[in-house]
């Protein structure tokens, strides 16, 4: 027989459904029978016990919300009868960290072939990376991106274009290739991208400044074997700007670093003539590194959740907590960050901080952050979005408890603001706001060669230098967009596959993608979303 609930924890108070539930219905659960006092979609949660206005709602054994009104038990929580709650944290409650890590015996001499970089770091990726220091610099980061992508790509031609091209003559049933490319590449082992943003100058200078250590460290991420700088001249984000950042974070730097000033080179063509003889020999030296064995040791995997949904909380983001869990006992740096959705856990995470230090800083970074949206007129509890909500997650705090689930349960080893890079193996907290883009972007400048990214309700988020994978917490998702999801964890929820079962294989794909056995989905889709985290007003 079907199992139609899950409780996470045996002191929640509420149940989830795994299958449409009917007003009426009987639900044998935990050995009781339950009468469903209201029509319920799967995902959504059911009360277990009868709830009186501002009783406490427990799930993932944490504070999620407290009842507005009564619920009687069997009823479903809603947007109308909860409201965000979580409890709050003042201190470390334990002296030391205690745990238990997984068996890694298996792991512990895995490799994947990967490329060396100078400073012991080691990409899954070679990408020579062309970037603006100001937004006014976009449009000839666009007509190099032109330039470089054609020429270095030959025949390539993506089926939409082949459409268009079909549409123009006349015909438009003609055939169109399932490959997005013709030809042959003209390099083999390195690939060139390109970002553009809209910063770099009208903001206040602690912006330009944050920029400046972000794309720092998108220079310093082993992904990137070299980079082309485009700069105006008269920008907040000076060159020297860039330097210092670049120094900050590694003094002895052994990549190419090429740095072009519009208002000091003469014509837009004599500028971009410049800019492609000489990117172009850096390039080509860059085609000359070629993928080794490394240790899995030497992953830094960025965990993040997009469009989630109430079954990424028991599925999806557990299973990947697993993989986060093997990576750090054997070394490797898991990177979990989204401070807004870590809400209500805090307590847990505080007291898993090795570091005294760590734990005060955490609780400062989270209290500066909810200040600043209070200040703004909004606050954690407006995090979950329309979508969230409607697949399950109804507060905060819920969202939270299940979001946090990527980080495993190892101890946490460094609490990082953003833009500060992750130097020390074992589980990172890095400071960035929820939403996924900039997220993503942040942990990739803070050093992640490689990001899985979990979803309950499909997202086609990317990155130009670190692949991106992307786990559905439901087989229905892995069904309807197959294009755009790597790995489904389905199976959890039907009881086919255990949580560390499925952690296991996510880690797994991780290998083959950090090798280049196989692309990450959004890379097959040329997916390169690059959103900077901006803190301050415009001026």
């Amino acid at each position: 027989m079907q199992t139609k609930l899950i409780k996470v924890q045996p002191e929640d108070n509420v149940a989830i459904a795994l299958v449409d539930l009917v007003q009426g219905d009987r639900v044998t659960f935990e050995g009781e029978d339950i009468i469903i006092l209201s029509d319920v979609k799967a995902k959504h949660k059911i009360t277990l016990i009868n709830l009186e206005a501002n009783d406490e709602i427990i799930m993932y054994g944490v504070l999620v919300g407290k009842a507005v009104t009564q619920v009687k038990r069997g009823e479903a929580l809603t947007v109308t009868n909860v409201r965000h709650e979580s409890s709050p944290v003042e201190k470390k409650t334990v002296e030391s960290v205690n745990w238990s890590p997984p068996d890694v015996s298996k792991w512990e001499n895995r490799t994947f072939m990967g490329y060396h970089r100078p400073d012991g770091q080691v990409g899954t990726a070679n990408v020579w990376l062309f970037f603006p220091l100001v937004f006014c610099e976009n449009r000839n980061i666009e007509i190099l991106k032109d330039v470089f992508e054609k020429e270095l790509s030959i025949g390539k031609v993506n089926k939409q274009r082949q459409l268009l091209r079909n549409l123009i003559s006349g015909n438009p049933a003609a055939a169109i290739n399932e490959s997005e490319t013709e030809g042959e590449q003209t390099f083999e082992n390195i690939e060139v991208r390109f970002i553009t943003h809209q910063g770099g100058c009208g903001g206040i200078r602690q912006d330009s400044e944050t920029l400046a250590k972000l794309l720092a460290g998108y220079v310093k991420n082993p992904n990137v074997a070299g980079a082309t700088v485009l700069s105006l001249g008269c920008q907040n984000l000076q060159i020297q700007i860039l330097k210092g950042a670049l120094n900050t974070i590694d003094p002895n730097l052994e990549k190419p670093v090429l740095i072009y000033e519009q208002q000091q080179m003469g014509t837009v063509d004599q500028m971009l003539n410049t800019i492609i003889a000489e990117s172009f020999e850096g390039i080509k030296e860059a085609n000359k590194i070629k993928r080794q064995p490394a240790p899995i040791s030497k992953l830094k995997m960025g965990l993040e959740c997009g469009g989630s949904d109430g079954f990424s909380g028991i599925s999806a983001n557990p299973s990947l907590g697993y993989a986060s869990d093997i990576l750090a006992a054997v070394g490797g740096s898991p990177i979990l960050s989204e401070f807004p959705e870590l809400c209500g856990v805090e307590q847990e995470l505080v007291n898993r901080c090795v570091q005294d230090e760590d734990a005060q800083r955490f609780m400062k970074l989270m209290k500066a952050y909810e200040h600043a949206a209070v200040a703004a007129g909004s606050g954690f509890d407006m995090n979950p979005s329309p979508g969230n909500i409607k697949d399950g997650l109804i507060t905060d705090a819920m969202k939270s408890a299940g979001a946090a689930k990527k980080g495993g349960t190892s101890p946490i080893e460094a609490i990082l603001d953003y833009g500060e890079y992750v130097t020390k193996p074992g589980l990172n907290l890095l400071c960035t706001p929820g939403n996924d883009v900039e997220s993503t972007t942040g942990m990739v400048g803070s050093g992640a060669n490689i990001v899985v990214f979990t979803t309950g309700l499909g997202t086609p988020t990317g990155n130009p230098i670190a692949p991106v994978l992307k786990v559905s917490s439901n087989t229905v998702l892995a069904e309807r967009m197959p294009d755009i999801i790597d790995i489904d964890t389905g199976g959890v929820i039907r009881g086919e596959k255990s949580i560390e079962e499925m952690g296991e294989e996510i880690l797994e794909h991780v290998i083959k993608v950090a090798s280049g056995e196989i692309s990450a989905k959004a890379d097959v889709l040329n997916q390169n979303d690059f959103i900077p985290w901006k803190r301050g007003v415009s001026l």
